[in-house]
């Protein structure tokens, strides 16, 4: 064994260290600096990667969610149904109560999953979420291009639309155009 010391790799001409140099300490060389550098963008690719699947989980998350909520609304839809057949009990009997204590608890899973519904009777028709099925005549409670009848409610799931509503819009009555008059024939002139 030898008492010197290592050999130190030479350094190469136009490189700077980015530190100053300690006494006893090697100078950092550029295969550190570019380790450095490499893992740097390595640490960034990572934060990037990792922030993108948890959009991508957040996405199928919601797709899954928004896919279930839409199976569930015909039954809500039966069990409003359901409800509505039944307005005629007196409001103190147990069936009618229950029904209107259930009515609560779907409107509070909605509520709570982030459903919204779209159409309102007087609020203006919008086409990006709701289709019209029908027309109804102008009147003062109902203005024009208003909602004037929710055929089948709409939802909307966050910000994006759950499923269209189906609704009839006021319209006013247009005038049948009129038919042309019939054009009379010139009687044939006689020589």
């Amino acid at each position: 064994m030898s008492d010197e010391a290592p050999e130190l790799p030479a350094k190469s001409a136009g490189t700077t260290p980015s530190a100053p140099e300690a006494p006893g300490e090697p100078a950092p060389s550029a295969a550190t600096d570019d380790w450095a550098t490499r893992y740097k963008y390595l640490l960034a690719d990572f934060e990037n990667s990792r922030r993108r699947a948890e959009r991508e989980r957040e996405t199928v998350t919601r797709q899954v969610r928004a896919g279930l909520l839409r199976e569930l609304l015909p039954i809500l839809e039966g069990f409003r149904s359901a409800r509505d057949a039944l307005n005629h009990l007196p409001p103190s009997d147990p069936v009618r109560k229950g029904l209107e204590i259930l009515d609560r608890e779907w409107m509070t899973f909605l509520k709570h999953e982030g459903v919204e519904p779209v159409a309102m009777v007087g609020r203006p028709f919008r086409a990006e979420e709701a289709e019209a099925v029908g027309e109804a005549e102008v009147t003062d409670a109902r203005p024009e291009g208003t909602v004037a009848e929710v055929v089948q409610q709409g939802y909307r799931f966050f910000g994006g639309l759950l499923r269209p509503a189906k609704v009839v819009v006021a319209r006013a009555r247009r005038a049948a155009p009129e038919a042309p008059s019939p054009v009379a024939e010139d009687p044939p002139v006689e020589e």
